[in-house]
């Protein structure tokens, strides 16, 4: 089996190292992170070791890295780490279960896909992207680098996703649309025309009833 560090100690890394544990061909064999947030000594079982001399111990010939950090940030912390273990040399590994639908190999690197994801023809996936469970991703769509998509997010066919972008929960993209660079779609949100860069767009949040639950007849 490959030999795999995981950067990262907080639950992004704790999800990384039960899926690539139980389903994929490589081993974890350590977790790395930053000196300053080193607060433990393990986990699972496995060594925590200092990111800024990790290659001493695990040289880059023999291991590779993953990077597990969320989208803090519009993605700019994962994107940072990514090309700071680039820089270092190290093969970065990516994640695509194998409960997902996939018909394409246009994936790059550091891309963590979870289950029930359709990928459509055509459709490529840069660098350092992640892909939460049950999203729909159409045909002849393009995800550029460092991109976070939560769940249940239909993208239909055609579109392009800038770098750095976040998608909420159950997000709605139209077919043949730009989405800019930077952008923050929040949950729910339904998108039917181009976004310019460094946008956020909200769904509105369900209202109140003035009616308190005690007092329903038909529930």
């Amino acid at each position: 089996m490959k030999k795999l560090v995981i950067f990262g100690i907080g639950e992004q890394a704790e999800m990384a190292y039960y899926y690539f544990t139980n389903d994929s061909d490589y081993e974890v064999v350590a977790f790395t992170v930053d000196k300053n947030y080193i607060d433990k000594d393990s986990l699972f079982g496995l060594s925590i070791v200092e990111f800024e001399t990790v290659e001493k111990q695990y040289p880059i010939d023999k291991y590779e890295i993953f990077i597990a950090i969320g989208y803090n940030k519009i993605n700019t912390i994962r994107e940072e780490k990514y090309l700071v273990c680039k820089k270092k040399g190290y093969k970065i590994a990516s994640y695509i279960s194998s409960k997902a639908s996939t018909f394409i190999d246009k994936i790059g690197e550091n891309c963590f896909i979870l289950e029930d994801n359709t990928i459509q023809p055509y459709v490529s996936i840069g660098d350092n992207v992640t892909l939460w469970s049950g999203n729909h991703i159409g045909h002849h769509s393009s995800i550029k680098d460092n991109c976070f998509i939560t769940s249940h997010v239909v993208i239909s066919g055609g579109v392009e996703i800038g770098e750095n972008t976040f998608i909420g929960v159950n997000a709605t993209l139209r077919d043949h649309i730009k989405i800019g660079k930077s952008n923050v779609i929040g949950a729910g949100a339904l998108i039917l025309s181009d976004t310019e860069d460094n946008k956020v767009y909200m769904g509105k949040e369900t209202e109140v009833s003035r009616v308190p639950s005690n007092r329903l007849r038909g529930i």
